[in-house]
């Protein structure tokens, strides 16, 4: 051997530790994180399990936030040191005995016995049924088809097939996954350029819609069932269907008018009429046949759904996930049958719903362990919120929001990390009268506000992927729909909310 070789060998090993680190630094930076926070002292004041919640919390955090690993393994990470660190604490009730592995593991899963995830698991079988049937498809051709050749009329056409579309595919991703391919059969029966201005706009309002529509309508996002569940834990209460349409509605409404605006003036089309687009959308529709059977069944359960949602508490007693859970049963069963069991399983991000599910097992940790009381005090003292008005606190809390939201690549998991928080500190300000409820639900809207960043939303990255628009016209018009959507939260805020009840 000669003397190069060990030295070659050392340089090769030390560019592969390198690169190990280079991959896992956000999993290096969460751990350094978790055992910083532990070997801090305890607060006199903090049970020791909520001091081990706070380091939890914080691994959470930036393991979400950095992306080291995936969603659904973080989350199991997560209910490991959940039933580790404190099955090994004092319990919170009496703290003379540990609370032992058992009921700690029994806590870290707590959220897969929670309603909203019911919802959740229920929607995304939804959400495949309408990709396996086509039905998506042919709702948005239809649609569009109708709208004319004028450019400016397809981007409302766009707009209001994402409104349609959030309405019967509740899963955000799921419907931008439908959607790309039918605006990118647009963009080519137009015959302009791909990079264009015209394609980039379309594309860039496409997702921009899913995520407006996320806000407006309770079942088109996970992360307003992370809101609900969590409400429905703290409060035993819940936030029916159209009680969220009522109260969000307008927003949608009045930020898809700003959007319109927004992306035609600041992307302007390199061609304002295009001869042949209408048969080209007439064509693709075609090429779909006439509706099948599965299609026919799939509408018409949709539209039932849609009805029993609307009619929650009013004609009804049945919640949300009562009857989509009914829906998707009635979906398989024989002779109904619009898919398969076999055709279902390999569509159902099943990774989103073990996140779902720990996330909420993640919040109500900290709150059942007074975790998230503890940081809302500190919330609380930091932004002088103690006996400020409703509108300051919806002002402070959405800024605050939208910034964090810069960082998470989830708004599931940011739902789950900021809505416990959130509670606790409405719960602790002196302001006599606020509606806690009302005010979670506005502070959720704002968790879906991911407009500024490609990387803030999955639907963002699945849009990118088609290389029809440039990051930097994302984040320029992004910004400006993110101040629109923060002057809307005020202005509703002080007066149709207000007139609600929620301010």
């Amino acid at each position: 051997m000669t003397v190069a070789e060990p030295r070659a060998a050392s340089l090769a090993k030390r560019d592969s530790d390198q690169s190990w680190i280079r991959a896992n630094w956000g999993l290096l930076l969460a751990t350094a994180v978790l055992a910083a926070i532990l070997m801090l002292p305890t607060p006199a004041d903090l049970p020791v399990a909520a001091h081990r919640m706070l380091a939890i919390l914080g691994f959470a955090v930036i393991v979400w936030m950095t992306e080291a690993v995936d969603y659904a393994v973080s989350a199991l990470i997560i209910a490991a040191l959940m039933a580790l660190l404190l099955g090994l604490a004092p319990s919170v009730a009496n703290p003379k005995v540990l609370m032992g592995t058992s009921a700690a593991l029994a806590l870290a899963f707590s959220g897969f016995a929670n309603t909203a995830l019911v919802l959740v698991a229920a929607a995304l079988f939804l959400a495949a049924a309408m990709t396996s049937t086509g039905l998506d498809r042919r709702i948005a051709l239809t649609i569009l088809s109708r709208v004319g050749t004028e450019t400016r009329n397809v981007v409302i056409g766009t707009i209001l097939v994402g409104f349609v579309i959030a309405l019967m595919v509740p899963s955000t991703t799921a419907r931008v996954a439908c959607l790309v391919p039918i605006t990118l059969g647009i963009i080519a029966a137009f015959g302009v350029d791909k990079r264009g201005a015209f394609a980039s706009m379309l594309m860039i309002t496409t997702v921009q819609t899913a995520s407006i529509w996320n806000v407006g309508i309770k079942t088109a996002a996970a992360q307003n069932m992370v809101a609900i569940g969590f409400i429905e834990k703290a409060f035993g209460t819940t936030i029916t269907w159209l009680d969220w349409l009522i109260a969000a509605g307008p927003f949608g409404v009045l930020m898809c008018i700003a959007l319109y605006f927004v992306m035609t003036i600041m992307m302007p089309p390199e061609v304002a009429h295009v001869p042949g687009g209408r048969d080209g959308i007439r064509k693709s529709l075609s090429e779909l046949g006439p509706m099948k059977p599965s299609e026919i069944k799939l509408l018409l359960l949709s539209v039932c759904l849609i009805a029993l949602w609307a009619t929650e508490g009013v004609l009804h007693k049945l919640d949300t996930s009562t009857t989509t859970i009914a829906a998707v049963a009635l979906m398989f069963m024989p002779g109904f049958g619009i898919m398969t069991w076999k055709e279902a399983q390999p569509r159902i991000p099943w990774g989103t719903i073990v996140l779902f599910g720990v996330g909420i097992s993640l919040g109500t940790a900290l709150l059942q362990t007074n975790a998230a009381t503890w940081l809302a005090n500190i919330v609380v003292n930091a932004f002088g919120l103690k006996n400020a008005t409703a509108m300051f606190i919806l002002g402070v809390m959405s800024l605050f929001l939208v910034v964090i939201h810069l960082g998470f690549a989830s708004a599931t998991a940011l739902a789950s990390a900021m809505i416990p928080i959130i509670i606790a500190v409405l719960k602790g300000v002196a302001t006599s009268g606020i509606n806690v409820i009302g005010m979670t639900m506005l502070l959720q809207f704002v968790v879906s506000f991911g407009f500024i960043l490609v990387v803030n939303a999955p639907q963002n990255m699945v849009a990118y992927g088609t290389e029809t628009f440039r990051a930097r016209d994302f984040v320029r018009t992004g910004l400006v729909l993110t101040v629109i959507a923060l002057a809307l939260v005020m202005l509703l805020g002080a007066t149709y909310w207000h007139w609600l009840g929620y301010t």
